[in-house]
């Protein structure tokens, strides 16, 4: 997600310059109106088990790893809404179960199968998630975390309601390279794919491209995400999740 305030800005040194460059890519100047309310549409669960992930079609399935046992779903409102929900599913044997779901934010413009840069759609698709990090402490997440305050602290001249969007992130691994920390900005893609697609903590409103949600559901997730069960975000709005 990409701020042009900040983007524009000349920076005098070469690691302040990769710390916007990367905040910029979560962050957004001003709120924006979410597209959409939640709870506006039912999201597919199984409280008792499936062996899908509910809600997830063919294509999209056949990419969930076979060894994955853990699934981050973020069902979109839809198509131009910024509005969405994220469920965790834990695999056990052979079913899916659901063990957490939040209100969260896409997006403001929505999701888009060719995400790129400036655009405010989030990504859809299917995505590891292998790294996190924030201004806080650990809050004990096995996922390898990069606690630095300055790396994640906003730039003072964003609006305050998003001074604590990175108190926690978890890096969706959308052209970014895996095994680093989230702030790393480095673009296997090149720069027009975006980039800098995290998880991180909900300001009511829709993101640039990322997928907010509450602290508390933050530091669940952050907890919960194993490594060893390979954890993975499936993340669209429902329509195109469902083809």
């Amino acid at each position: 997600m990409q701020i042009d305030s900040v983007r524009r800005r000349a920076v005098a040194a070469a690691v302040l310059g990769t710390l916007l460059a990367t905040l910029s890519a979560c962050g957004s100047s001003a709120p924006a109106p979410a597209r959409g309310a939640h709870g506006a549409a039912r999201t597919p669960t199984a409280s008792s088990g499936s062996t899908r992930i509910p809600g997830v079609g063919d294509r999209l399935h056949r990419r969930i790893p076979a060894d994955s046992r853990q699934v981050v779903a973020v069902y979109g409102e839809g198509h131009d809404s910024a509005a969405s929900r994220v469920v965790l599913y834990t695999r056990q044997g052979t079913h899916w179960h659901p063990t957490g779901s939040w209100p969260a934010h896409n997006g403001r413009n929505g999701w888009t199968t060719h995400h790129h840069e400036g655009d405010a759609r989030s990504p859809v698709g299917v995505f590891t998630l292998t790294d996190a990090g924030g201004v806080l402490a650990d809050p004990g997440t096995r996922l390898p975390y990069d606690h630095d305050r300055g790396a994640y602290t906003p730039p003072a001249e964003w609006d305050e309601a998003h001074q604590h969007d990175f108190d926690y992130v978890i890096a969706i691994d959308y052209n970014r390279v895996k095994g680093t920390p989230p702030r790393d900005a480095t673009r296997p893609w090149g720069t027009d794919k975006g980039g800098g697609i995290w998880l991180h903590l909900d300001h009511g409103s829709g993101t640039s491209a990322c997928v907010s949600v509450s602290k508390r559901a933050m530091e669940l997730l952050l907890r919960t995400l194993d490594p060893a069960r390979h954890p993975v975000v499936v993340m669209g709005d429902r329509a195109t999740l469902k083809a």
